[in-house]
């Protein structure tokens, strides 16, 4: 059984319309089992992240970065780092803001920067880009980068951003499958 953590923020419910979607994709690996993590509640799954095989973190991008929340949270796991609790583990990232551009990809590369400071080994986006209507349309190979503009959680991340989502979770699912086995 490989176990897969999701953590992260949202703060207006688009990210967890993702995180959601990234669970599913996960869970559709046979043999996974699945954590979704709010960083609000950290403090009660720090073992669940020692116990994880992998860990996706999903942070919305705000002023160009991880959201403050977020942020917290990555300086709240310094015990762990400390320790190297999360060394050798899986990791990924998925981001979402207003725009297509929204400076997604320095979220991305905050979440796989503190990966590897954790001693993580990231595992990328390898869905290649259709068209604008298509998987992974915003073309990131570093993580899962979505839009959401001015609109409920239940109309954006459009369909397209969400079966992208499942994608990431199935990759990592599947990668960590093949992880936990070879070791």
């Amino acid at each position: 059984m490989s176990k897969v953590a999701i953590v992260f923020h949202s703060g207006y419910g688009h990210t967890k319309v993702l995180a959601e979607r990234v669970q599913a994709g996960a869970e559709s690996v046979p043999g996974t089992r699945t954590s979704l993590i709010s960083v609000e509640e950290i403090d009660a799954h720090w073992t669940d992240l020692e116990a994880a095989d992998a860990i996706i973190f999903g942070s919305p991008t705000y002023m160009g970065n991880v959201s403050g929340p977020f942020k917290t949270f990555m300086d709240a796991s310094s015990k762990p780092w400390l320790e190297r609790k999360w060394q050798d583990k899986l990791a990924a990232g998925f981001t979402i803001s207003g725009s297509p551009s929204g400076d997604k990809l320095n979220t991305l590369q905050s979440l796989m920067i503190f990966a590897m400071q954790h001693g993580m080994v990231w595992v990328g986006n390898a869905e290649m880009p259709y068209n604008e209507e298509g998987i992974n349309r915003l073309g990131s190979f570093t993580g899962l980068m979505a839009t959401a503009g001015q609109v409920a959680p239940e109309v954006e991340p459009n369909l397209a951003d969400r079966k992208s989502a499942e994608r990431l979770g199935q990759r990592v699912a599947t990668a960590t499958a093949r992880w936990t086995q070879a070791s």
